[in-house]
């Protein structure tokens, strides 16, 4: 009998560790005007955004994102930055989830919102939440204060990538873009996907020199401009 105790407990524990948020999640959908939605739900350590675009054309619809954190089965947002309503930036938002393997069910009205996992924050070497900490500048290197308001930060899981540009002070939104990439033999590959400046730039593919060195990721390549670039990326903590 004791024997079977510690073999369940070992079970539950195993399970516990095996259903994490980390990775990125989707939603596929059709509004109520009929077009093919695609919203996509990025979770790193501490840091998550949620992207809505139409699945058919790329054009980009909202994104919202910010902290979290794990209660049990409650979890806990503070946005960051909202596309829709600067005024909730800043506000903290608590809500229920239901949370398997496969499937992330966030508790509202109704039956609720029903992601799917895409990945578990693997096979890409970028998992992570990053702000960019130096860039290249006229040959010259420039550090950029990650801890200053105005920030540029880019989100990974194992396989979706996306960047943010906005202003926790000002609660103004810059941009963003993303889609899905690969780290393959030292080259990162972007597949934009949306981008909220410009749909031309959707369908794309960015290809990217990329190493990790002392736990910041130097990123070098040409732009979606063609304009070269030099960045260096630090983990957000």
């Amino acid at each position: 009998m004791k024997t079977l105790v510690v073999l369940m407990i070992s079970l539950l524990t195993l399970g516990a560790q095996a259903q994490s948020l980390i990775g990125a999640w989707e939603r596929n959908y059709t509004s109520e005007d009929g077009e093919q939605l695609k919203s996509v739900v990025i979770i790193s350590d501490g840091y998550q955004v949620l992207t809505t675009y139409n699945s058919e054309t790329g054009a980009f619809i909202h994104s919202n994102g910010g902290t979290w954190s794990l209660d049990g089965d409650t979890m806990t947002e503070t946005v960051e930055f909202h596309t829709d309503n600067s005024e909730m930036v800043g506000q903290e938002f608590n809500f229920k989830i239901i949370l398997t393997d496969s499937e992330l069910k966030v508790v509202g009205d109704g039956e609720g919102m029903k992601f799917s996992r895409i990945d578990n924050g693997n096979p890409g070497k970028l998992n992570g939440a990053w702000l960019m900490s130096e860039r290249m500048r006229n040959g010259e290197l420039q550090s950029r204060d990650t801890s200053r308001p105005r920030k540029t930060m880019k989100i990974l899981s194992g396989t979706r990538f996306q960047w943010i540009a906005y202003n926790t002070e000002t609660k103004q939104f810059m941009g963003t873009g993303g889609g899905t990439y690969t780290t393959i033999d030292g080259t990162y590959t972007e597949n934009i996907e949306f981008f909220s400046r410009d749909n031309t730039r959707v369908g794309a593919s960015l290809e990217f020199d990329y190493s990790l060195e002392d736990g910041d990721w130097h990123h070098k390549g040409f732009s979606s401009k063609g304009d070269p670039l030099y960045e260096i990326w630090s983990i957000r903590k």
